[in-house]
C-alpha cells in the first residue's frame, strides 16, 4: 500500500505531539495514586493486594488515567496511545499501568468468539496473585478450580491434580482476589462482552505455572511464571552456542539460582560448553543441592562427566 507524503507527515507530525498527551496522563492523579499505591509494596505480596483492591474499587480510577489519551485520540486519529496491547482469539486488552511491584490491564472478552470456539481443555493456574474489577459482567459465569501451591520440593511427577469448585455468577462492579498459586478460573457462558481491570501482583509469585487438564484434572505441563529466569536460559544458551568458555562465572553464578529448574537448566549448558570447569559444582548439586530432583539428576550425570573427562585426560 502506498502511502502518499501528505499522510506520512502527519504520522511523524502526531508522533512529534504525542509527548505532551502523555505527559498529562502520567503526571495525572489517576497514575500518581496507582505510583503511590505500590510505592512500598516491592516485598510484600499481601499489601500490594490490599492496594490493588483500593486502585479497584474506584469506579472512575481508570477513566480518570486514561482520558488524556482519548482526548488525544479525538483530536488526531493518528495518535498512538503508549499502551502495550494483546490480542488472541478471545479477549483483546491493554496493559494501563505498569511497574515493578503490580501491572493493571483492562481487556474484553468476545460473547461471540466464547460461543463461536470449543471449550478450553486446559486451565492455568498462573502462579500470582490477580485482583479482578468486572466492569461488565455479561451475564457470565466463572468456573474455579484448586489446587496444592508449590513448595520448595515440588515434583511434575508427584503433582496432586486440580479439583473443580463450585462456579460464581460474575456481576459488574464485583472486585475479587485470586491466589494464582492455587486458585485458577476460567470465563464461560457469557451473554455479552466481558469487560474486566486486572491487577496481577509481581511479588510473592510462584516460580512455575501449571496447566492441567479440565477434564481429569491431571497436571500437563510447567512454565516459567516470570520471564526473567526464560532470558537468563536464552542468554546461557547463546553463551554456549558462542563457545564463551570465560563466561564459566555466569554458569556458576546461575547453579546458584532461587529457581531450581534454572539451576539445572545453567548446570546443562555449562556441561554442554565445559565440563571440566563445571564439574566441582556438578558434584555438589548432586550432594547439596536443595531440591531432590535436581540432587538426583545431578548425581546420575556426575560418573558419566567424570568418565568422559578421565577418558579426555587419558586417550588410546
Amino acid at each position: 500500500m502506498c502511502v502518499s507524503e501528505a499522510i506520512r507527515a502527519a504520522i511523524v507530525a502526531a508522533r512529534a505531539e504525542a509527548g505532551a498527551a502523555i505527559r498529562k496522563c502520567r503526571e495525572g492523579a489517576a497514575y500518581r495514586a496507582a505510583t503511590t499505591a505500590f510505592a512500598d509494596c516491592m516485598d510484600s505480596q499481601e499489601k500490594a493486594a490490599d492496594r490493588a483492591e483500593r486502585l479497584l474499587e474506584d469506579p472512575g480510577w481508570a477513566a480518570a488515567l486514561i482520558a488524556p489519551l482519548i482526548e488525544a485520540l479525538a483530536a488526531d486519529p493518528l495518535f498512538e496511545p503508549p499502551l502495550k496491547a494483546h490480542r488472541d482469539a478471545l479477549r483483546t486488552g491493554a496493559i494501563l499501568f505498569d511497574c515493578p511491584v503490580a501491572s493493571i490491564a483492562a481487556s474484553i472478552t468476545s460473547a461471540s468468539a466464547m460461543a463461536r470456539l470449543p471449550p478450553p481443555r486446559t486451565i492455568v493456574f498462573t502462579g500470582r496473585v490477580a485482583v479482578t474489577r468486572t466492569i461488565r459482567a455479561g451475564g457470565a459465569r466463572l468456573r474455579r478450580w484448586r489446587s496444592e501451591a508449590i513448595g520448595p520440593q515440588f515434583e511434575a511427577a508427584d503433582a496432586a491434580s486440580c479439583t473443580p469448585m463450585t462456579p460464581v455468577r460474575l456481576q459488574d462492579g464485583m472486585v475479587d482476589r485470586m491466589d494464582g498459586r492455587r486458585r485458577a478460573r476460567l470465563i464461560c457462558d457469557a451473554e455479552g462482552d466481558v469487560v474486566t481491570l486486572v491487577a496481577t501482583i509481581r511479588a510473592g509469585a510462584a516460580p512455575l505455572m501449571r496447566e492441567y487438564d479440565v477434564d481429569s484434572g491431571a497436571l500437563l505441563r510447567i512454565a516459567d511464571a516470570d520471564d526473567r529466569p526464560s532470558r537468563t536460559e536464552m542468554l546461557l544458551r547463546f553463551l554456549r552456542v558462542a563457545g564463551r568458555a570465560d563466561a564459566s562465572p555466569c554458569f556458576e553464578e546461575a547453579t546458584h539460582a532461587s529457581g531450581f529448574h534454572l539451576r539445572w537448566a545453567a548446570m546443562r549448558e555449562w556441561l554442554a560448553l565445559d565440563a571440566a570447569a563445571a564439574a566441582s559444582r556438578l558434584a555438589e548439586m548432586a550432594c547439596a543441592d536443595p531440591h531432590a530432583e535436581v540432587r538426583a539428576a545431578a548425581a546420575c550425570m556426575l560418573p558419566i562427566v567424570e568418565q568422559r573427562l578421565a577418558a579426555a585426560r587419558c586417550p588410546v
